[in-house]
């Protein structure tokens, strides 16, 4: 941790920015980039040095919103497609992407709103949403409300840390763990459906 800070203070002010934005993004593409404590180090950081703390909240914001939604917008391209090919249709059966259709389409705002919070599953959820062709509005409204409590509460935190960062990061870590304990039992229950409803299929079809 002391190196990513060590390497966070020695950037001027710009690349800061730069990294901190890069890392906000690719979040959505390589889930275990360490953004989210690259940020909170960032807004640590700016009340100390040449960054500022607003700019540090907007740019990460905006390009983990940004992210999110180009991941969208790859599935609603490519998903279909894809998934009427031979090896989709082995990961997803029609009635099952049937499914996905119609869960989106009556949770799926809820669904993508509370998965920004949870690791692994805010990847994960916008390329669905494309798939299942969810509007752009519908997908665009909760990612960005959701990223900036997430990204504003982070930056807020590392703001405040004042001499008390290394009790900042111990509980974003237990916090964090927890999320991923709630993400992981979501997963769990998801494989569980897709088998549930993969036999479904198979028999629907003999």
């Amino acid at each position: 941790m002391e190196a990513t800070l060590d390497f966070l203070a020695s950037l001027p002010a710009g690349l800061t920015y730069l990294v901190l934005g890069t890392g906000a993004a690719l979040e959505n593409i390589v889930p275990p980039v360490p953004a989210d404590t690259f940020v909170l180090l960032g807004g640590f950081l700016a009340v100390r040095g040449p960054a500022e703390v607003t700019l540090v909240f907007v740019v990460t914001w905006l390009a983990n919103a940004a992210g999110a939604l180009l991941v969208y917008g790859a599935g609603y391209r490519f998903g279909p497609p894809f998934f009427d090919s031979r090896f989709g249709r082995l990961l997803l059966q029609p009635e099952q992407l049937a499914r996905v259709r119609r869960f989106y389409r009556r949770r799926g705002t809820a669904a993508i709103f509370f998965a920004r919070f949870l690791p692994g599953l805010r990847a994960v959820v916008p390329a669905f949403a494309g798939v299942a062709r969810l509007s752009f509005a519908s997908v665009a409204l909760p990612v960005t409300v959701a990223s900036a409590l997430w990204y504003g509460g982070l930056v807020w935190l590392g703001s405040v840390a004042g001499e008390n960062l290394d009790t900042i990061l111990e509980w974003y870590a237990t916090a964090n763990r927890l999320l991923l304990v709630i993400a992981t039992a979501i997963i769990a229950a998801i494989l569980l459906a897709w088998l549930h409803t993969r036999g479904q299929a198979s028999d629907s079809g003999k």
